[in-house]
């Protein structure tokens, strides 16, 4: 497969009093010639790959689990029929799910399995329930929850999770800010300092998989500085914390004698992080520019888009365009994909809302070769497109469909949940 690095070339810049002025060409994600419409499944993928649609309409599905049978639980954002939890059974073997249960009566983000349980989370709680050796929910089992009150103010609530090998699980706590404002995404508001935010959330806590009733008091701050993390996972070659944050909005709107509209249509830069104890991403005090390849001081702080950001956060590992909103995150172990794809992260940009005047991007999942345990490279490739039903959609953002999670089956296929239309697809190589 050709790999696909996207950029956005700067090709007139000027100084002009304390603002920094630039015209961007526009960036055109659909760009990988080599991705081809390969079923009826709508999906347009590499060469000896085919997509398979497990269920429609399920509701807004976001992050999900494959057993070791292949039955899939999928965590909905919103109960629906009074049920927050899907599971999906295939009776015939055709690969479609023909046979839909649910139970837990919450909304919610988070889901994994891990050492023998089911962990789903609320936006306040993470439960988790006991699994037979058909790693099905024992019937009647109740919820055991395993950390509760976390904050969630009804922006970046999601409390996506994911589960190490020492019996640990990380839990993101987004920040109920934009940049941490004395007044959000209100015009010239300069930022607060010290961030009060970040005593409670805006960053990964980490608490124990198999204790009840553990609370912020009991869990271990593992990162601050992250605004808001949808997508994470457990490096197995690395034996680290990866993290995909989603980047601030709105330069223009709340600093326009600063940034452009075209600047604030691709910046700062969607990010991934390697996460390690005490790490500090830097936000809300900068965010990163991957035109210019620094952490940059944020407005709110006295930046002008050229000021550097504190030395001390930590730099993402590999950097993506603007607004793209990452919110899964998969690092590919099986062996049924090319060799190229193991250890390899996934992720699945779910699309933007606030690129105008530039078109919206992203509704597909990328691949970034790894090597070490680290990107080979700053150059990474669309996987799987067409999720939003045809370029126009996606330049307008009008998406049929929306990547949303990622989680691998044991015969070494990915499956993606989309949370517009409640489509699950099962990706899976043929040569």
């Amino acid at each position: 497969m050709k790999k696909t690095t996207i950029k956005t070339a700067f090709v007139a810049a000027a100084i002009s009093g304390s603002a920094l002025f630039f015209a961007a060409k526009p960036i055109s994600p659909q760009t990988n010639k080599n991705l081809k419409v390969a079923d009826d499944s709508g999906l347009k993928l590499p060469a000896g790959f085919s997509a398979l649609i497990v269920a429609d309409n399920l509701g807004q599905a976001r992050h999900l689990a494959v057993t070791s049978s292949g039955d899939v639980y999928v965590k909905l954002n919103r109960p629906k029929n009074g049920k927050g939890i899907l599971m999906l059974h295939d009776k015939n073997g055709d690969g479609k799910a023909d046979d839909i249960t649910g139970f837990g009566n919450y909304g919610g983000t988070g889901m994994a399995i891990k050492n023998g349980y089911l962990y789903a989370s609320s936006d306040e709680n993470v439960y988790r329930y006991k699994l037979d050796n058909k790693q099905h929910v024992i019937d009647g089992a109740k919820p055991e929850e395993i950390v509760k009150g976390l904050l969630a103010r009804h922006e970046h609530e999601s409390k996506s999770i994911t589960l190490d090998n020492a019996g640990n699980i990380y839990v993101n706590v987004g920040a109920y800010s934009n940049s941490c404002q004395e007044k959000d995404r209100q015009k010239g508001s300069m930022g607060m300092k010290p961030c009060p935010i970040l005593d409670s959330a805006g960053g990964i806590w980490q608490f124990k998989a198999d204790k009840l009733n553990q609370t912020y008091g009991t869990g271990t701050h593992y990162a601050t500085g992250l605004r808001n993390v949808v997508g994470l996972d457990w490096n197995q070659q690395d034996n680290q914390l990866f993290v995909m944050q989603h980047g601030r909005d709105q330069l223009h709107d709340i600093f326009p004698d600063l940034y452009t509209v075209q600047q604030s249509a691709v910046l700062p830069a969607e990010c991934m992080y390697a996460i390690k104890k005490g790490d500090d991403a830097g936000w809300p005090y900068l965010y990163y520019d991957e035109f210019q390849k620094k952490k940059i001081l944020m407005p709110e702080y006295g930046g002008d888009g050229k000021k550097e950001g504190s030395a001390k956060a930590i730099s993402p590992v590999i950097a993506f365009p603007g607004h793209l909103a990452p919110n899964g995150l998969l690092f590919y172990t099986g062996n049924q994909f090319p060799a190229r794809y193991k250890n390899g992260a996934f992720i699945a940009f779910h699309g933007s809302w606030n690129r105008a005047p530039e078109p919206q991007a992203g509704y597909y999942v990328v691949f970034v070769p790894f090597e070490n345990g680290k990107p080979a490279s700053d150059k990474w490739e669309v996987f799987a497109d067409n999720f939003s039903g045809g370029p126009e959609k996606t330049k307008s953002g009008r998406a049929d469909h929306r990547p949303c999670g990622l989680a691998q089956g044991p015969d070494g296929s990915i499956y993606v949940s989309d949370d517009s239309k409640g489509t699950i697809y099962k990706i899976s190589y043929n040569k």
